[in-house]
């Protein structure tokens, strides 16, 4: 089991930034991909980012690619998403999730491919 709890969500003006936390715990929580996904109000749950195991493979959604920049810290067990020139189309609950399938270089960008997720934390960005 993974358990994960998102933070550093808030309100932030168009053009700001916020960085999300998500720290895993658990027996396998250093040893899963990390994923971010998104669901804007009214709208079903998109890919955001993901990051493997080893750190070396990353995918990002088009929608925010040059702006944010997800990275994991296995130490901490803690992956990050930095999110800059925030829009108010990035408004959304934003959450985190988890899998321990595939080697150590594997990501998944479909909900499907993940086990675990956390509560979610809100983003918000005002015009």
């Amino acid at each position: 089991q993974v358990q994960l709890a998102e933070s550093g969500g808030g309100l932030v003006q168009a053009g700001g930034s916020l960085r999300l936390s998500c720290a895993a715990s658990g027996r396998t929580g250093t040893s899963s991909v990390m994923g971010w996904f998104r669901q804007p109000p009214g709208q079903e749950r998109r890919f955001v980012a993901a990051v493997s195991r080893s750190g070396s493979n990353i995918r990002y959604a088009d929608s925010v690619k040059g702006r944010f920049t997800i990275s994991r810290d296995n130490a901490k067990n803690t992956v990050y998403l930095q999110m800059n020139s925030l829009k108010p189309e990035d408004t959304a609950v934003y959450n985190c999730a988890a899998t321990t399938r595939g080697d150590a270089h594997y990501v998944a960008t479909r909900s499907e491919g993940y086990d675990y997720w956390g509560q979610g934390t809100q983003v918000t960005v005002s015009s």
